[in-house]
């Protein structure tokens, strides 16, 4: 199966061919009956077909009842070729709704109850206190989508949950949890290979509140996970490896004092030069948060771009002026896949200018409230070389 970056730029490739060709990447999905049928769905809304998302192929695919109680098959209508039976994962009658697929294991062996992305999770918030339950499915929802692009990129994915006992030295888990009245404030972040996330951050209102009071440009779930992630990623393929002094050249030395850099951050805010420099106000905190930034940015282009030519949104037929980036923006301008990747960005930056356009038309903020400096289109093909390498 080709790595996701690969995918989106043979769907660049072929949107701006002369003879067109239809576009299929990993976001369009089609029940067996033909209805285009979405990510987070369970179940067609035409046909009554049960749905379930396969990470290995990441396609969300018809099923049919299996030989035992419990099991289903995977129709042959779709296309899959797929002996084994498998298991819908047990947070699908759970507020999570998650939609997942399991394997079903060989004789002898235990079939998890959750699938790759729940086992991921080591805490989950208090759901006998009725309001919880919804915000926790908001998070569920983003978490996938971030678990499946992550499998999708190749990128190493495995649940440090002692219960899962796939990874406990390197993997990764989360935990969601909601301070109580009166308590500690739950801050959102990542050490260890531990993300924490605030389980308030789910409501809208209070979310945007404190993107307000932040002078945020952008706070969404889905970004918080991008984030997050980025610094587990930086610990696990960028620490101690050979990246670590190419790393330090684009982004700075991350051994400056870390809680000091954040201190001058909240009380004297960003450099008045930061725009020039970086993809984000808070990347100029420290060179850490300056590789989160940049890798979370790097996951929305790619995840967007993918799901905008999947549904065959193109902006190339439409017609916008802008300074494109050439290969002498890049950190490694003479690498090979140099051309693929300037091309990626440069369409990554037509699309967004349509889409905040949109945006504008219905009075909303921009969809993409961001501008990438030179600078920055070097960091984000240094985050793509990272991520390539960890295949």
């Amino acid at each position: 199966m080709p790595g996701l970056f690969d995918l989106v730029s043979a769907l660049l490739q072929r949107a701006r061919a002369p003879q067109r060709e239809p576009a299929r990447g990993t976001r369009s999905y089609r029940c067996r009956c033909g209805r285009p049928v979405f990510f987070r769905n369970s179940a067609c809304t035409r046909c009554g077909a049960a749905l379930g998302f396969d990470p290995d192929s990441q396609r969300l695919l018809p099923l049919e009842p299996g030989p035992a109680a419990g099991e289903w098959r995977i129709d042959p209508a779709a296309g899959v070729a797929a002996d084994t039976p498998v298991r819908r994962c047990a947070n699908l009658d759970t507020p999570a709704g998650c939609n997942w697929l399991i394997p079903v294991a060989p004789p002898g062996r235990a079939t998890p109850l959750l699938c790759r992305a729940c086992r991921l999770s080591r805490t989950i918030p208090d759901l006998s206190v009725p309001e919880n339950a919804d915000l926790w499915r908001r998070i569920e929802v983003a978490r996938r989508r971030l678990v499946s692009q992550l499998i999708a990129l190749g990128l190493p994915v495995a649940s440090k949950v002692p219960a899962a006992a796939e990874d406990p030295e390197r993997g990764l888990m989360f935990d969601v949890l909601r301070a109580p009245p009166g308590g500690v404030p739950v801050l959102t972040g990542h050490a260890g290979g531990l993300i924490t996330l605030n389980l308030e951050e789910a409501d809208d209102a209070v979310r945007e509140h404190v993107r307000a009071q932040m002078h945020e440009p952008y706070r969404t779930l889905l970004g918080h996970f991008r984030h997050e992630v980025g610094h587990y990623y930086w610990d696990r393929l960028v620490a101690g490896t050979p990246w670590l002094d190419d790393f330090r050249a684009l982004f700075g030395d991350e051994r400056a004092d870390y809680a000091a850099a954040l201190q001058r951050h909240y009380a004297n805010g960003a450099p008045a030069d930061w725009a020039q420099r970086h993809v984000s106000s808070y990347a100029s905190t420290h060179p850490w948060e300056d590789w989160a930034e940049t890798w979370a940015h790097y996951l929305h282009m790619v995840d967007t771009l993918d799901t905008a030519l999947s549904f065959g949104l193109d902006a190339d037929d439409l017609e916008l002026e802008f300074d494109r980036f050439g290969s002498d923006a890049l950190w490694r301008p003479d690498d090979p896949g140099a051309g693929q990747f300037v091309g990626f960005v440069n369409a990554w930056v037509e699309l967004t200018s349509v889409l905040n356009e949109l945006s504008r038309s219905m009075g909303q903020h921009d969809y993409y409230p961001f501008v990438l400096p030179r600078p920055a289109i070097g960091k984000l093909q240094f985050v793509h070389l990272v991520v390539q390498g960890a295949k």
